[in-house]
């Protein structure tokens, strides 16, 4: 009866791990993650060349990192997804400690690359962003602690993903990256409000994120650029801004045609931070839809699944994913069309980077390993085991 109600199968001693992942993992959000990716390198083909072409590479420099990038997150996404919870806890963990390391010498070691915030590594052939990596194994060491603070006699946990929670978010603002700030603020949230977390407590942290955001608005010129051009009622047309808003409008709901877009010869970000202006602009509101249906299909399937999990940690961790995933994909969408602030954020799977592809396939890599069907076992073990 538990089998039928919670969807687990059957799992042999000594079956192979190919054979087992394959019947427990997730197939369709696998397939979801494919399609984003072909999708990004179809976009890439149209919006990297202009900028290969300032750089003095080959036509297609970027679209060729971007699927060897693309290759090695795919390669990762699948290694990890055959993990089982406990070892992704372990990998969660080494992986925390080498990226909050990294990102407290970006001050002494990081670069800048002239974009006003030191959030990059310079490895001559490539860099690196500590936080991408941060992200995802920030939610999974929070979902741990918050777990075990749950159980008889546990830690301090809530206490101590409070306190980490606090550090990053501060490290990420000192570069100055408001944007992974308020993601690794939003994940937080998410897996304590999961946990059960009283509303006053939640209210309290939204009050003081607002007064944050009025003390950064005051001290940081950066920051209050970019609000200040959220709230104005004109667009500057010669802005990123602008000719992200334009070349959306300008596509309609087919789009201009493939390869007639304009606006990939005038933002410098089209690959990255608004491939979705290239999107709109040469295919129409019918592939940002595609996009969006997408996004929403890997998060609600995600979630649907966890919704038969009763492990708490796995739960938890799972839930944190797949909502930082959603909100990423949503805050990159919504710049773009003015419905909040620049952050600088990329799509998942579609943008061009190095880091943020990888560290993406890293995470999905884990929410594929948390929402694999498993044997749940009958309730009274599981209370019994409780009790011992």
């Amino acid at each position: 009866m538990t089998d039928m109600v919670y969807g687990s199968v059957p799992v042999r001693d000594g079956d192979p791990i190919l054979p087992r992942w394959w019947r427990t993992v997730d197939k369709w959000t696998i397939s979801c993650v494919l399609v984003l990716f072909g999708i990004g390198l179809l976009l890439g083909f149209a919006a990297s060349p202009p900028l290969a072409e300032r750089n003095g590479f080959g036509h297609f420099h970027y679209v060729e990192r971007q699927a060897a990038f693309g290759a090695m997150a795919l390669v990762a996404m699948l290694v990890v997804s055959m993990m089982s919870p406990h070892l992704v806890r372990r990998f969660a963990v080494l992986g925390f400690l080498g990226a909050f390391l990294a990102m407290a010498l970006l001050p002494v070691f990081g670069t800048d690359f002239g974009k006003g915030a030191v959030r990059w590594y310079s490895l001559g052939f490539a860099s690196l962003q500590p936080s991408e990596f941060l992200k995802p194994a920030f939610v999974v060491v929070t979902a741990w602690l918050i777990a075990a603070s749950q159980e008889i006699s546990g830690p301090p946990g809530k206490l101590w993903s409070f306190a980490l929670m606090v550090s990053i978010v501060l490290m990420l603002a000192l570069q100055p990256d408001f944007g992974q700030a308020a993601l690794v603020l939003f994940g937080w949230g998410v897996i304590y409000f999961v946990a059960g977390a009283p509303l006053a407590i939640l209210f309290a942290i939204a009050g003081a994120v607002v007064i944050a955001g009025s003390v950064a608005y005051s001290s940081s010129e950066h920051f209050a650029r970019r609000i200040d051009g959220f709230l104005s009622p004109e667009v500057d047309p010669t802005t990123q801004l602008g000719y992200a808003t334009n070349a959306i409008r300008e596509g309609g709901f087919f789009g201009v045609g493939v390869g007639e877009g304009q606006v990939k010869w005038w933002l410098p970000d089209a690959h990255t931070d608004f491939i979705i202006a290239v999107a709109a602009e040469e295919y129409g509101l019918v592939l940002v839809l595609v996009l969006i249906a997408l996004y929403a299909g890997i998060v609600v399937r995600s979630l649907l699944r966890l919704t038969r999990e009763r492990d708490p940690f796995i739960r938890l961790a799972g839930a944190g994913l797949a909502a930082m995933f959603g909100v990423q994909a949503m805050i990159n969408m919504g710049v773009a069309v003015r419905l909040l602030p620049a952050k600088g954020m990329t799509l998942p799977f579609v943008s061009y980077g190095g880091s943020s592809l990888i560290a993406m396939g890293i995470a999905m890599g884990m929410l594929l390993a948390f929402t694999r069907t498993r044997p749940q076992g009958e309730i009274g073990e599981i209370l019994r085991g409780r009790r011992l």
